[in-house]
């Protein structure tokens, strides 16, 4: 048995890079309010980033009236993925990451990859302000991570299209989680940031024709076809 070789495929480093923005945020927000760190003010720090980096829609709303277009307010497009409403809402955010980054990575290549949750992200934030009129700010990493679920489908689905199975069973596991989303929101008070999710899954989804290995070429095929 050759000694080399791992039992445990190694963690893509822009998934593990990633996840650790995620975990790290959210462990010193859990440090800081038991005063390990950062002093009397770190209590706060949860609040102050909702306040700074979170997602809102009113504040969209407002530079599209304006047509003016702050970076302060704009970066809000790529921050709100990395604040969380708790622990327990980050770990699970983070968990999923790693099962879906890691097979997205494996397959589309480290830059393709940060592609996908970045602009996943957007486009969760953009449904979220234009399809909702929801003064709640939108926190937390489950758009583009739900952009990872799209491209994972995508992948299955061509599997699935070349052993001549149907594509529709790759859509299993968003209609479970989607299923579930609606469920909760039976029963309990849910927030509508399921938008966000539903939107970062689409986007994710159709990115996956382009980024894929070789999807350019394929997506530039079909329209010379066409």
């Amino acid at each position: 048995m050759n000694g080399n070789n791992s039992a445990v495929n190694p963690l893509p480093p822009v998934v593990a890079a990633l996840f650790l923005m995620i975990v790290g945020i959210e462990i010193a927000f859990q440090l800081g309010t038991r005063n390990l760190i950062g002093g009397p003010g770190a209590a706060g720090w949860r609040l102050s980033a909702f306040q700074t980096y979170a997602f809102s829609g009113n504040i969209f709303d407002w530079m599209l009236a304006n047509n003016h277009w702050p970076l302060s307010q704009l970066m809000r497009f790529l921050t709100y993925p990395f604040v969380h409403a708790s622990f327990s809402h980050a770990l699970f955010v983070g968990v999923m990451l790693l099962a879906m980054g890691k097979m997205v990575a494996e397959a589309f290549g480290q830059i393709a990859t940060l592609g996908i949750f970045v602009v996943s992200g957007i486009g969760g934030a953009l449904a979220y302000a234009l399809f909702l009129n929801d003064p709640v700010p939108l926190i937390g990493g489950f758009a583009p991570v739900y952009g990872m679920i799209g491209a994972f489908t995508y992948l299955l689905a061509r599997s699935l299209a070349n052993i001549g199975a149907n594509q529709a069973r790759a859509f299993m596991l968003i209609a479970v989680l989607m299923g579930i989303q609606l469920l909760f929101g039976l029963f309990f008070d849910v927030q509508s940031d399921w938008v966000a999710d539903l939107a970062g899954f689409v986007t994710g989804f159709a990115m996956s024709f382009v980024v894929s290995p070789g999807g350019w070429a394929r997506v530039l095929g079909k329209i010379r076809h066409d």
